[in-house]
Order: structure tokens, then C-alpha cells, then sequence
């Protein structure tokens, strides 16, 4: 079995940028790289995955309200969730840190 080639981003990146220009079919006839893949990337690309730089963002590429307001309510989705893993492991380590105190003052004492 063949073992999948890895590609660096700026292969990718420049890979995407090709297949936009040409088309992607072309591309990956040129660049020896299968179509599945340069689909996959261009994709990738498309959904804001893959940054091709400054130069290709585009009021075409901009999000609508709807993907911004979707993609913030992730982001805050996210950032709830590690804000309650982190107070949970604050509060187990306030716990720690007043047991190993009580068991230092109790070591002192004898």
C-alpha cells in the first residue's frame, strides 16, 4: 500500500492559487498531484481553512453576517468551555494547595 504524500503549506498554497488561475483538473496534471487533492485544498481554501495571504482575500471572499455571527458562536462555544475546564482545575488546586498547608502547619506544630 502507498504510504499519502505529505505536502508543505506552501506547496499547498501555491497549488490553490494555480488551480484558481487554470483550474484544478489542470493543475494537478501539472503539478503531478491527484485531483481529489487539489480539490481538497481548494476547498479548504473556500471555507477559510487554508489562508492564501492578503493578497487574494476579496470582498468575494469576505463572510456573510450569518458565517461571521455562525463562526463567532463556535468561538464562544470554545471559549466557555475553557473557561469552566480552567476554574475547574483553579479550584482543585486551591483545594491542593490549603490541604498542603493544614499538612505543613500540622508537620510544624510536632
Amino acid at each position: 500500500m502507498q504510504q499519502a504524500k505529505k505536502y508543505d503549506k506552501e506547496f499547498k498554497i501555491q497549488a490553490v492559487k494555480l488551480a484558481l488561475e487554470i483550474g484544478g483538473a489542470k493543475a494537478a496534471a501539472e503539478l503531478n498531484v491527484p485531483d481529489n487533492t487539489i480539490y481538497g485544498w481548494v476547498h479548504k481554501y473556500q471555507i477559510g481553512r487554508l489562508d492564501l495571504g492578503p493578497e487574494l482575500q476579496t470582498s468575494a471572499r469576505a463572510l456573510t453576517m450569518s458565517e461571521e455571527l455562525e463562526e463567532l458562536r463556535k468561538q464562544v462555544k470554545n471559549l466557555t468551555k475553557a473557561n469552566k475546564r480552567l476554574q475547574i482545575e483553579n479550584e482543585f488546586l486551591e483545594e491542593a494547595s490549603a490541604f498542603f498547608a493544614a499538612c505543613r502547619r500540622k508537620s510544624t506544630r510536632n
